[in-house]
C-alpha cells in the first residue's frame, strides 16, 4: 500500500506535524507512507516539497502570500484566521500523486489546494482521505467559529468580513466548496469528536461518512524524565513548582485565549495554595524576556525550542502545562504534555476533554473562567498522590495516542475502503 499525505508546510504549526507523525507512524507499521508539500522550510525533512525548484519556489511563494494578503484585507482585525481559497496547484499529474493507492489530505490552505483542484484529483479513482485539523473545509472561509452558526446554511453575513452580506466573500466560497466537493468522494476523518460532531452540523458536508481517530506523536520522545533532573537542566530550582506554557500573543491567534492566562496567574496573589515565590512560570515559544509580562511570579522565557527531546525535558521539569485555548481540535502541546506525565490545565472546549479526564489525569476548567484556571493549578498542588497523577497522564497516550494505535486504525480505515 502506497500513501501520500498532502500538506502545505513540512511540519510547520500543528497540522503540520500532525501529518509527519502520522507518516512516521505508517512507515513503522511497515507502510510505503510519503509527504508533498507546498513549501519545504526545512530542506533535510523526509519530505517532497513542489518549491524545491526555482520556478516551483516562486510560484509556491507567490500563492502562500497572494492567499494570506487577500484574506487579511477582507478580514477584520478581530484574530480570527480566515482564508480566502482562490489561489492553488493542480498536483493530479505529479508523479507522486500518479503512483500512490490512497491520497491522504491534511491543511492545505495557503494557495496549496484550491476546491477546483480538489476536485481533479477524483479523476485519478484513488480513495482520498481528508483529515480536518480546523474548521476551514467545512466553512465559508474561517478557520476558529466560536459560536457562529452560518455555516450551518451557506455562510454568508459573515462575522469576520469588512464587507458582509447574503453575497460576501464567505458565500462565494461556500458556494464554490459546494461544486467542487460534489465531485470528490473524499472520507473525512476528525481527530476528536467535537470536530466530528462540528462537520456533521454542516451543510457543506454534514451528509458525509466521517470516522474520528486521533492524531500521534513520538512517545519514545516524548517520555517522563526524572523531574528534578529535568529541572536542574533547566537551571530552576528543584522544590519550585513549575507551571509551563507555550504562550504567543498575536493580533492573529484571538482564539490562543493568552490573556486569560494572564489573567489566572495575577489571580495567584490572592488564590494560590503555596507562596508565589515557590512558583515559577516557564514559557517556551517565540517571546523572549524583553516582552515579559507584569505577573506576580517569576517567569523564564526559553524561546523556540527546535529540538524534541529538550522540549520533553521542559515538559518533564513542570508541574503542569497550562493551555488556554478558546477553540482547539486535538491539540499537540496537550498531548506531549501528558507523554511526558505532566497534568495540563485548559478550558473545557473543542477536542480538549477528549483528551482530558477532569480530575483523573488533568482538569477542564469551565470556558473563559480565569478563576478556574487558577482552581486547576491548586487542584495539581494539592494533589495527594502526584506520581499517580503523573501516570494516569502517561497511560492515556500510550492507550490512546501511541504510534502503533493510530497507524492501526488508519490502517484499518484504507483496507475497508
Amino acid at each position: 500500500m502506497k500513501v501520500l499525505h498532502i500538506n502545505t508546510y513540512d511540519g510547520n504549526g500543528g497540522a503540520g506535524r500532525a501529518c509527519l507523525r502520522l507518516n512516521a507512524a505508517l512507515i513503522d507499521s511497515g507502510v510505503d507512507s510519503k509527504v508533498l508539500v507546498l513549501y519545504k522550510f526545512n530542506p533535510s525533512s523526509p519530505t517532497k516539497g513542489i518549491s524545491e525548484t526555482f520556478l516551483g519556489k516562486i510560484k509556491a511563494v507567490f500563492n502562500i502570500f497572494s492567499e494570506r494578503y487577500l484574506s487579511k484585507w477582507l478580514s477584520k482585525s478581530i484574530g480570527i484566521p480566515f482564508s480566502i481559497q482562490k489561489f492553488g496547484v493542480d498536483i493530479s499529474k505529479r508523479m507522486e500523486v500518479l503512483e500512490a493507492d490512497i491520497i491522504h489530505i491534511h491543511w492545505v490552505n495557503h494557495g496549496f489546494l484550491k476546491p477546483a483542484d480538489l476536485a481533479k484529483l477524483e479523476e485519478l479513482e484513488k480513495p482520498i482521505f481528508w483529515t480536518f485539523h480546523d474548521s476551514n473545509a467545512f466553512t465559508g472561509g474561517c478557520h476558529v467559529r466560536y459560536t457562529c452558526e452560518n455555516y450551518y446554511s451557506q455562510c454568508g453575513h459573515c462575522p469576520v468580513l469588512k464587507i458582509s452580506g447574503n453575497h460576501d466573500a464567505s458565500h462565494v466560497n461556500w458556494k464554490s466548496k459546494e461544486l467542487n466537493y460534489s465531485k470528490v468522494n473524499f472520507k473525512i476523518i476528525a481527530p476528536s469528536t467535537w470536530m466530528k460532531n462540528s462537520v456533521k452540523l454542516s451543510s457543506l458536508l454534514g451528509t458525509r461518512e466521517v470516522r474520528v481517530i486521533p492524531n500521534t506523536l513520538e512517545t519514545h520522545i516524548f517520555k517522563p524524565y526524572v523531574k528534578a533532573e529535568a529541572k536542574k537542566i533547566l537551571n530552576i530550582e528543584p522544590h519550585k513548582f513549575v507551571i509551563l506554557s507555550g504562550f504567543m500573543p498575536s493580533k492573529n491567534d484571538k482564539h490562543k485565549g493568552t490573556q486569560y492566562l494572564f489573567d489566572a496567574l495575577n489571580l495567584l496573589k490572592f488564590k494560590s495554595v503555596i507562596p508565589l515565590n515557590e512558583i515559577e512560570l516557564v514559557v517556551f515559544g517565540n517571546k523572549s524576556n524583553v516582552e515579559q509580562p507584569d505577573l506576580p511570579i517569576k517567569v523564564t522565557f526559553l524561546g523556540t525550542i527546535n529540538k524534541d527531546e529538550h522540549l520533553a525535558k521542559c515538559y518533564s521539569a513542570s508541574d503542569a502545562f497550562i493551555l488556554p485555548s478558546l477553540e482547539d481540535n486535538l491539540p499537540n502541546t496537550i498531548m506531549e504534555s501528558m507523554a511526558c506525565g505532566t497534568p495540563v490545565v485548559a478550558f473545557k472546549t473543542g477536542g480538549i476533554p477528549d483528551m482530558i479526564k477532569h480530575l483523573e489525569n488533568g482538569y477542564l476548567s469551565d470556558y473563559k473562567s480565569s478563576d478556574d484556571l487558577v482552581e486547576g493549578i491548586n487542584w495539581i498542588i494539592n494533589h495527594p498522590d502526584s506520581y499517580s497523577l503523573q501516570k494516569e497522564c502517561r497511560k492515556a497516550v500510550l492507550e490512546n495516542y501511541a504510534e502503533e494505535v493510530i497507524a492501526a486504525k488508519h490502517l484499518e480505515y484504507y483496507r475497508g475502503i
